[in-house]
């Protein structure tokens, strides 16, 4: 669904066929994402891609799947191939912090997105949703939703990804201020939908009475909505999102989903290859700071019409 959802991403991007001619002269840039089966993941990487295209230069797009080695080897790759510049979403907090020394080690610089490393000043810059922002926009739309008193399950992301525990805490944040307001489970699903259907599982044989779920992502809670559909649940148990891709805007229609938090990826994708183009043409990214906070927007029935594109909400 999602992929012809991106017809517009992908129109954009063979477009651009007009400057291969040109691209070699200006360098490659290699992208990797966590892993393109997410259409977060994908749009990310698709995006990136197009505006280096654009910007006249060769891309390559590759997946880590949140595997350390994995990345090693593609940055080592990176490096091979003689890059110009590398566009990373990283696939662990610390775990990332050696692949992104050895780039810069080489002289290639890195732009980090939509999560960051433990370490300040090797990338030249980390862009990122704005978690803790997007969290309380999603708990207090959440509450809302479903109301202030009752017992409620969390889905929770990868613990590897320090958005993870932002998001969580965020959400902790809100929901602790309604005392009736009761969490009777938790478990992580690592941002996945298959997972993310297997807790729910559990978590609702465990705690039928629950009314609400709030989840780290959108892939984790239409798994989550999947559980609900099949245990005859769904109805009596209301489910919040955090990401914005087109399945959560899909279940938002249908009435299956309560909202979801969309995170600007299109918006810091493309603004992360900006930077770098900058770097390589000045040897400044014309950022203020190595670290960029992107505000999200709050996605229900009532502004849904102004979703114009995967990730893209027009306002």
């Amino acid at each position: 669904m999602f992929k012809r959802g991106l017809r517009v991403l992908m129109a954009a991007a063979a477009a651009t066929t007009l400057f291969a001619s040109a691209a070699w002269a200006d360098g490659l840039i290699t992208i990797i994402v966590t892993d393109p089966a997410n259409p977060y993941w994908f749009t990310e990487g698709e995006v990136a891609k197009a505006t280096a295209e654009k910007l006249g230069y060769t891309a390559t797009v590759g997946a880590h799947k949140g595997d350390t080695n994995t990345e090693s080897n593609m940055i080592d790759t990176a490096i091979t191939n003689k890059s110009v510049a590398i566009i990373l979403d990283p696939a662990n907090a610390d775990g990332s912090i050696g692949a992104v020394k050895k780039a810069v080690a080489a002289n290639i610089p890195v732009f980090l997105v939509n999560a960051e490393i433990n370490q300040e000043g090797l990338a030249k810059a980390q862009l990122v949703s704005n978690n803790a922002q997007g969290a309380a926009l999603g708990a207090t739309q959440w509450v809302e939703s479903v109301g202030d008193k009752g017992k409620y399950a969390e889905l929770f992301g990868n613990p590897a990804d320090n958005n993870a525990a932002t998001r969580s805490n965020g959400y902790e944040t809100v929901l602790t201020q309604y005392p009736d307001l009761v969490k009777a489970a938790k478990e992580v699903a690592d941002w996945d939908r298959t997972k993310g259907h297997d807790k729910m599982q559990s978590m609702l044989q465990a705690n039928p009475d629950i009314i609400g779920v709030i989840s780290g992502n959108d892939e984790m809670a239409l798994g989550a909505i999947a559980a609900l559909k099949e245990a005859g649940k769904l109805e009596g148990i209301k489910v919040g999102g955090f990401d914005g891709s087109p399945d959560a805007v899909e279940a938002i229609k249908a009435g299956e989903m309560q909202y979801t938090v969309l995170q600007p990826v299109a918006v810091f994708s493309a603004e992360a290859v900006r930077q770098a183009d900058n770097f390589i043409k000045t040897g400044k990214t014309g950022a203020d700071s190595e670290k960029q906070l992107f505000d999200c927007l709050l996605i229900t029935k009532d502004n849904i019409d102004k979703y114009t594109a995967p990730f893209v909400l027009s306002e």
